[in-house]
């Protein structure tokens, strides 16, 4: 009764609409995975070895899952409408605990056992939300709800293994064994979680909006490109430093970098994979924006996250005024940093095959020009190496600006008629509100004219 009434008072879930977009409330939440990818780097590169490579991408694996869980309710529900915001703001607050608990989620078992315990009640209660808001909204289908307990043992599973994976350990006296096991039940989670997406096929899966489905996307891939600008500027320790020229180049490359590798997604890749996106119906679309956005963003987003940890090491180096512009870049830094572009140019390049059915030759060269750059990279100074790869990213772009012209014409071309027809309607729609009292538009006028129960 209380929970009805509570409902009534802050007004019912809104389905979403085949025209919806992102809303601001999306964004907002967002705002936690922010937090949570500058964890991710910020833990790693305390001790850059690859082992810790291995558990920064375990836990960026299972935080993208709850992104894709979270994205399949969204797509069902609009996020900042009725008492939805109350419940998300729960599993913000889960998340935002998750993310903060990230760092001792692999630390010694013996000393660290809250932490990870704190990250297996935290996934707990942030699958608890999206599931409880899922089987809310699945009342409007006859029988969704009895099928949607089909993933209700993906989530138990996958959350008594994050429970052993911290209660466990600390009883193993051999250190290395209890590091192993842990690390093992992480590997089962990941491999529960994304299984079980590939078996369960398309269903339960809906994208009513395919608009909103790319946007929802395309946004959380730019918050992780953020997050190696980030690297560059405050874990390169920039603002701890003397501003000199090597400073200021340093910035700039990673600034042009990261603008070239924003470009080569979408400036043409991303749009034309929306509009395929949007061409598919049924099954065919679900099974697309499973593939192609839930889990080849993942591989995009691993290369943006172990490229920003190349860039931080490479950067401090850098800015570091004991150490000589003139010496080679050492370390760790120049094969995170090219490897880690050339994962996202990897998993862009699936993601274009997927959605598109087509594979740019530019592609394949610039992977082939950056593996060939490592071995230079490590022999150049770290400011050059940062130059060197900036000058092929770049140059990525200006190749294919050329050679993509005609095509990248009439995608910008469609693309702006589409933009420009959109904005139309919402004109006509407006004009309603200037139209004159007894006119056909004088009740939505009102409306306009904050006629409202709140303005009277």
């Amino acid at each position: 009764m209380g929970g009805s009434r509570w409902r009534g008072r802050l007004g019912p879930a809104v389905a979403i609409a085949p025209g919806a977009r992102v809303d601001k409330f999306e964004i907002f939440f967002d705002l936690v995975f922010v937090f949570s990818f500058f964890i991710i780097v910020r833990t790693t590169a305390m001790e850059i070895s690859g082992r810790s490579l291995l558990h920064g991408l375990l836990v960026l694996a299972v935080l993208w899952w709850c992104w894709v869980i979270h994205s399949v309710v969204a797509a069902r529900v609009r996020l900042g409408e009725g008492f939805v915001p109350v419940l998300m703001v729960v599993g913000m607050a889960a998340l935002f605990c998750f993310a903060l608990s990230l760092p001792q989620a692999f630390g010694d078992p013996r000393r660290t056992a809250a932490g990870p315990m704190v990250v297996a009640v935290s996934y707990l209660v942030i699958r608890a939300v999206h599931l409880l808001l899922y089987w809310h909204i699945a009342k409007e289908k006859s029988g969704e709800r009895r099928l949607l307990l089909k993933y209700s043992p993906e989530v138990v599973v996958s959350t008594l293994l994050l429970l052993a994976a911290a209660l466990v350990p600390p009883y193993v006296d051999d250190m290395g064994r209890a590091a192993m096991l842990r690390d093992a039940l992480w590997v089962a989670t990941v491999l529960l979680q994304y299984g079980s997406g590939l078996v369960a096929g398309a269903w339960g899966w809906t994208v009513t909006s395919a608009e909103h489905w790319t946007e929802r996307y395309d946004l959380i891939l730019i918050i992780a490109l953020g997050e190696s600008i980030i690297s560059v500027g405050v874990g390169g320790n920039l603002l701890g430093q003397p501003v000199t020229a090597a400073t200021v180049a340093a910035a700039s490359c990673g600034i042009v970098f990261t603008a070239a590798l924003w470009w080569a997604h979408y400036d043409v890749i991303g749009p034309a994979a929306r509009i395929a996106q949007h061409e598919a119906l049924g099954r065919p679309r679900v099974a697309l924006a499973r593939d192609a956005y839930a889990y080849l963003y993942l591989v995009m987003i691993a290369g943006i996250i172990t490229f920003a940890l190349g860039a931080e090491e490479v950067v401090r180096q850098i800015s570091d005024p004991h150490v000589s512009l003139a010496a080679p870049a050492h370390g760790p830094g120049v094969p995170l940093l090219f490897g880690g572009v050339i994962g996202y140019f990897c998993g862009n390049m699936l993601f274009q095959a997927r959605t598109l059915h087509t594979l740019s030759w530019t592609r394949v060269g610039v992977v082939v020009v950056l593996a060939a750059a490592i071995p230079a990279g490590a022999q150049l100074p770290a400011l050059a190496t940062l130059a060197l790869l900036t000058v092929i990213c770049v140059g990525l772009v200006a190749v294919e600006v050329v050679v993509m012209a005609d095509a990248r014409k009439a995608l910008r071309s469609y693309v702006f008629q589409e933009r420009t027809s959109h904005e139309a309607h919402e004109v006509a729609y407006r004009a309603a509100w200037h139209e004159p009292e007894g006119g056909g538009g004088a009740r939505r006028g009102d409306a306009g004219r904050g006629r409202g129960p709140l303005c009277r």
